[in-house]
């Protein structure tokens, strides 16, 4: 028997292939499913079953790709009208050579939630592992927020977790869907597998609380909801259809971009080359973070042309976007340059230092310093005086800044403080500034932090 584990970092997804023999399963694939077939092949088994520990909504499910290329069944919860695949309820099981998978409904982030009940058949009687999806994390469990109201998914997940999965017993390995830096839940611990004594002993959602203290506990948490999760909802709910291979961009001219005047221009290269020569109207998302921030501020409806400093980061960025179900993606500019030598006006924002920010606060000077770092992020500490606009608010909220001040950008390290910039310049902020370093900086030169 083997389980391989496949992390995707920029979602910090976590998807399984599970084997025995010449038979696997897997679960919770993402759109693009070549590694899991190329390690079908490696392994040589045939992949015969495809379950979905529940709908997912921060990206797009890849069961019919997977299926459509080995014939395997889908299977998921039983609680929502998917229009594609099996339902399976609670104690149904299935065999995969000496594998043996049982089911757990295990509703409380969303309604048709299940876990997966490994068995070692070969082995002995009791479970081996259990696999679930985002009920049950390393460090946490899963949020409350998306159906019913937080109390009453707050109970459900409470009898999930508390009657369910902690009775498999302490041995038993856990897998979850996510990993830390994922948006479908904070605090969670670093590795990316535990146990149920372990997660008993130190996770702090399940240090003997009663169902009341849970609740409590989930009613406290705050959340981010990005505006993609109701077409993540939506897609894997009707079915994502089929991706046989990730698409291939081919390069572009400045020409051709003026041809598509509606395009979404999407610069993925560093924020400082951003910084010092951009093309008007263009959103600055560096490639390793397309994952978290596309989904803010992408629209599925529009064309998207990628800027990129190398192949590498284009196919890094696609990847992302596709897994977010962005598929619009019409080709690439491998640089600036010839818009540059175009003589067509680019975007220039000026970049300041630590320690200018430092001073200008010590001297009182006027200036808006915008900090859009999540809430948690701003409440363990910040610079006095400073505006806190959460980034993906920030389109919303952009009429609380005044169009004609000084605003500097600011988060952690400068990165999310240049997606702000660009978002700012297109609505014609006139003298927008990028702080590089920003809070970490701040803190290396002893900035006063509040």
């Amino acid at each position: 028997m083997f389980i391989e584990q496949f992390y995707d970092e920029g979602l910090a997804h976590l998807s399984y292939i599970v084997g025995d023999e010449d038979q696997a399963i897997v679960i919770d694939p993402h759109l693009d499913v070549n590694n899991y077939l190329d390690l079908a092949r490696k392994k040589q088994v045939r992949i015969t079953h495809i379950f979905e520990t529940h709908r997912n909504e921060d990206y797009v499910i890849g069961s019919q790709s997977l299926a459509a290329q080995t014939n395997a069944k889908i299977y998921h919860g039983n609680q929502l009208d998917f229009k594609y695949g099996n339902p399976v309820k609670e104690c149904d099981e299935f065999r995969v050579s000496n594998i043996l998978i049982k089911i757990l409904e295990t509703p409380g982030h969303t309604p048709e939630s299940i876990s997966l009940v490994l068995y070692n058949t070969t082995a002995c009687d009791a479970p081996f592992a259990v696999f679930t999806g985002d009920a049950l994390f390393v460090g946490e469990v899963g949020r409350t927020d998306l159906w019913k109201s937080r109390e009453e998914a707050a109970g459900f997940l409470y009898h999930s977790i508390y009657q369910k999965l902690l009775q498999l017993g302490d041995h038993v390995l856990i897998y979850p869907a996510h990993g830390a830096g994922s948006v479908c839940g904070e605090g969670m611990g670093t590795h990316n597998f535990s146990t149920i004594g372990y997660e008993k002993k130190y996770n702090k959602s399940l240090q003997n609380l009663s169902k009341e203290e849970f609740i409590e506990n989930q009613r406290r948490r705050q959340f981010e909801h990005p505006p993609y999760f109701h077409e993540m909802e939506k897609r894997n709910l009707q079915g994502s259809g089929i991706l046989k291979t990730l698409p291939q961009p081919g390069i572009l001219n400045v020409d051709d971009l003026i041809k598509n005047k509606t395009a979404q221009i999407v610069d993925v290269r560093p924020p400082e080359g951003f910084a010092s020569v951009s093309i008007p109207n263009s959103f600055a998302i560096p490639h390793n973070m397309v994952s978290k921030f596309a989904g803010w501020f992408l629209d599925y409806k529009k064309d998207i042309i990628l800027v990129a400093e190398n192949e590498q980061n284009m196919k890094a960025a696609v990847k992302q976007l596709i897994r977010l179900g962005y598929t619009r993606i019409k080709g690439w500019l491998p640089s600036v340059l010839g818009w540059e030598i175009s003589g067509k006006q680019y975007w220039h924002i000026p970049v300041v230092q630590a320690q200018e920010i430092k001073n200008r606060i010590e001297k009182k000077k006027q200036f808006v310093l915008l900090d859009v770092r999540k809430g948690s992020e701003w409440n363990e500490g910040h610079l006095p005086g400073a505006t806190h606009i959460f980034i993906g608010d920030l389109l919303k909220r952009m009429s609380e800044l005044p169009k004609e001040a000084v605003i500097t950008t600011f988060c952690g390290s400068g990165r999310r403080a240049t997606i702000a910039a660009s978002l700012l310049k297109q609505k014609n902020f006139k003298q927008v500034e990028i702080c590089f370093g920003s809070m970490a900086a701040c803190k290396a030169i002893g900035c006063p932090i509040e």
